[in-house]
């Protein structure tokens, strides 16, 4: 699949995203990383285009529209700021889709509507100190009484936790044997505790916060004991949206690198005309135009309801390298300028970075599509 067979509803989604990311996104975003500002006015915006729940069924407040769709947003809003990209992938695909997913009808009617409008935010707590790729060693665990179930442990890099109003979170569950279960907390609720900002290397308009949780009363999402298979299967859509993301950043660093390129003079010439920069620039594109392909065919296979997990993890291990990669030559093509922050090309590059780590590192992507090459081998049991 390519942006050449696009429907005429997804042509029109990416066209709708594509102008906002140029008009309300792009010329925004060197000030918001200077400022480590948060634009939760933009995200309102977006919300107001139906582009917060773009993939949310219509009847519980969203646009209805398929995975592609959203796969054409996020890359969009993700070429005019990264952590744009982040805050809104995260809110949509990992902390809204769960509970329209896995939520009973009251948590499905009560909770979804006003995120998919954008008028409340999202986000998805599963990884602690202890335990990010091996996600099962989590210490989280809640206490059941009747009805009542109370968590308490910390969760850490929850992004959009400064700002959001519902958590989807994961937990021990002595309900299951203590096998993970997933839980929908609500900000403000008791023994709820927000430990400051993280500081990052890029993408400062994103909120990345630890959460604590000292007996703080939730909702089940889920049956008993299946929050391992909740996380994974949000983790299999959520590498198809960090591919995308990574897209755009790479997309918007050849964008710039090519117009510097057809204006710099060096030489008596621009230096578009020297072979080495139309090589370099050249190869950009294409990789970049393979992953996006790649993406496509991930978000593609989503919406057919096929398997997806292992074309998700080579979407988003090509795609973040790409984006770590060309982001480099970017600046490389600009020299010295590229170094600065009078051009965005540095603010691209240490973006990208984090696209080789969050939602499944590239050495989790290459294992679980080693494991599908070779089985149990590959597992060594």
């Amino acid at each position: 699949m390519s942006l050449h067979t696009l429907t005429d509803e997804q042509r029109e989604i990416h066209e709708l995203a594509k102008r906002f990311a140029d008009e309300q996104v792009a010329p925004h975003a060197a000030g918001w990383d200077r400022d480590h500002r948060f634009p939760r006015e933009t995200l309102t915006a977006l919300g107001e285009l139906g582009l917060m729940g773009i993939c949310v069924p219509t009847e519980l407040g969203g646009s209805g529209s398929d995975f592609v769709s959203y796969t054409l947003v996020l890359e969009q809003i993700s070429r005019g700021d990264a952590g744009l990209g982040t805050a809104l992938a995260v809110h949509t695909g990992a902390g809204t889709m769960p509970i329209v997913n896995h939520g009973s009808d009251a948590q499905r009617e009560q909770l979804v509507p006003p995120l998919a409008q954008g008028h409340e935010l999202a986000s998805f707590a599963l990884t602690e100190a202890g335990s990010g790729s091996d996600a099962g060693a989590m210490l989280s665990r809640v206490e059941c009484d009747g009805d009542e179930i109370r968590l308490t442990g910390t969760k850490q890099w929850v992004t959009n936790g400064s700002h959001a109003h519902t958590f989807t979170v994961f937990a021990k569950d002595p309900e299951a044997e203590m096998r993970p279960s997933a839980f929908v907390a609500r900000r403000g609720a008791e023994g709820m505790q927000l430990l400051g900002e993280a500081e990052k290397l890029g993408q400062h308009s994103s909120s990345t916060v630890d959460v604590g949780f000292d007996s703080t009363p939730v909702e089940r999402l889920g049956e008993p004991g299946s929050g391992m298979a909740i996380a994974l299967s949000t983790l299999d859509g959520g590498r198809i949206g960090i591919a995308a993301q990574a897209t755009g950043i790479a997309q918007a660093a050849l964008d710039l690198a090519v117009g510097y390129a057809g204006e710099r003079r060096a030489f008596g010439r621009e230096i578009g005309g020297f072979g080495a920069i139309q090589q370099k620039l050249a190869e950009m594109q294409t990789e970049i135009e393979a992953a996006r392909a790649l993406t496509l065919r991930a978000a593609q296979l989503k919406d057919a309801g096929l398997p997806h997990t292992v074309e998700g993890a080579q979407a988003k291990l090509f795609a973040s390298r790409v984006a770590r990669h060309w982001t480099g030559e970017a600046i490389q093509v600009l020299g010295g300028y590229g170094y600065t922050k009078d051009f965005p090309a540095e603010r691209y590059f240490r973006d990208a970075k984090i696209t080789e780590i969050y939602e499944g590192t590239s050495e989790i992507q290459r294992l679980v599509i080693a494991r599908a090459l070779l089985g149990e081998i590959a597992r060594g049991d």
